[in-house]
């Protein structure tokens, strides 16, 4: 799984593939669909959709003469159980901290007030 999680964030680490995946998520397209708001060639596009495609984000089918770019949405699924894992991880270190720091608080209240 790691280092299906490897070529998924580096994968994403593009802003031009996030944007691809982001526009995939509304549906299928071309990869001239996909190359119209950039000022690139379709070849730089498709060296995109190939690095999608090694980390699984994204697969190709044949209609007739469309080969329409498909988004894996399950391979987003399992980066998203891996990030939610450790964010839950990290919120219950924090709500730790946070019932030390109140209890300090509370000792140090009771002390002020003794004195």
């Amino acid at each position: 799984m790691t280092d299906e999680l490897s070529r998924l964030f580096a994968a994403l680490a593009d802003p031009t593939r996030r944007d691809i995946v982001a526009r995939l998520a509304i549906g299928d397209a071309t990869v001239s669909d996909l190359a119209a708001p950039y000022d690139v060639s379709l070849q730089a596009i498709s060296k995109h959709l190939k690095v999608l495609e090694d980390a699984g984000l994204v697969s190709r089918r044949r209609e007739a003469q469309r080969r329409p770019v498909h988004l894996e949405a399950e391979v987003l699924g399992r980066a998203t159980e891996w990030i939610d894992r450790y964010a839950r991880i990290a919120e219950e270190r924090y709500s730790r901290l946070d019932a030390v720091l109140a209890e300090l608080a509370t000792d140090e209240s009771g002390t002020a007030e003794q004195s």
